[in-house]
C-alpha cells in the first residue's frame, strides 16, 4: 500500500510516497503567492514505475488544494499530462484553464 506524506513551508512543499517504509516517489512544489502552488517535479522510484505512484501523489496535491482553497500550476510534464487526461481534476487549476 502506498502512503503519502505531505510537508510544507512558506516557500516549498512536497508529497513523498512510500511503500512498506521504502521510498517510492517524490512530487515537489513551490508556492506562487498565498493561493497557488507550482508542481515543478515528479519522480517515481524505478521499482514502483507503472504502479500509479505518481497519480497517488498528484491526487494528494489535488486534495490539499481543494481542502485549502488553493490552485495548482502544473509545470512538471507528468502533472500537466495527468491534468489534461482527467477533466475531473481541473477545478484546482489556476483560472480553471486546461493545463
Amino acid at each position: 500500500m502506498i502512503e503519502i506524506q505531505h510537508s510544507n513551508d512558506e516557500k516549498h512543499g512536497s508529497f513523498k510516497a512510500s511503500s512498506d517504509g521504502n521510498p517510492a516517489g517524490l512530487m515537489t512544489y513551490t508556492w506562487a503567492g498565498d493561493d497557488r502552488f507550482i508542481i515543478d517535479h515528479t519522480e517515481v522510484e524505478e521499482a514502483y514505475s507503472g504502479q500509479g505512484v505518481g497519480k497517488e501523489m498528484l491526487m494528494a496535491a489535488v486534495d490539499f488544494a481543494r481542502s485549502n482553497n488553493k490552485t495548482i500550476i502544473p509545470l512538471c510534464p507528468f502533472a500537466k499530462a495527468t491534468f489534461q487526461k482527467h477533466e475531473e481534476l481541473q477545478d484546482v487549476l489556476v483560472n480553471n484553464a486546461q493545463a
